[in-house]
């Protein structure tokens, strides 16, 4: 478990860095009401991207503890669900409720965001899919400070 325990330590923490680098890219906290269609495919893009990151850090914990992912659909609810659970002694929960709440919203975002071939981006579903990422901001950091620590212990 040691080895398992180093390289997820420093798998997240690399997407921790990517996390913080699409923070940098949002940018400001509100849609400015003359944004055109390609700002806020861009700012979409980087709320897709966002999630992405958290979810691939929560693949990587469930794939270490866990030992498999489901492969049915609907996996990625499952998922984020998961990471909220305190499975100790295999491992503490990654995220609590209220982080849990926000990056929810940015799931059913990218969901929407990927398969969203014909329609036109919605500003203000946009608007609550960045409000949410901007309250996760605040949130995670400290979430994952403790996790972290949790993984040293194993090493």
């Amino acid at each position: 478990m040691r080895e398992k325990a180093i390289i997820l330590e420093q798998n997240i923490r690399s997407d921790l860095k990517t996390i913080a680098q699409i923070y940098a890219q949002i940018g400001a906290p509100a849609i400015s009401q003359d944004a055109g269609e390609d700002a806020l495919i861009v700012l979409a893009y980087r709320l897709h991207s966002l999630y992405s990151a958290f979810e691939n850090i929560f693949r990587e914990i469930a794939k270490t503890f866990e030992s498999h992912l489901d492969d049915q659909a609907g996996w990625h609810i499952q998922l984020l669900q998961r990471m909220k659970l305190d499975l100790m002694p295999i491992r503490p929960a990654v995220i609590n409720d209220a982080a849990y709440d926000k990056l929810d919203e940015l799931r059913r975002f990218r969901h929407l965001f990927r398969s969203a071939y014909s329609i036109r981006l919605d500003a203000r579903r946009l608007q609550l899919a960045l409000d949410k990422a901007i309250e996760l901001r605040d949130l995670y950091p400290q979430q994952t400070v403790y996790f972290l620590q949790f993984l040293q212990t194993l090493q």
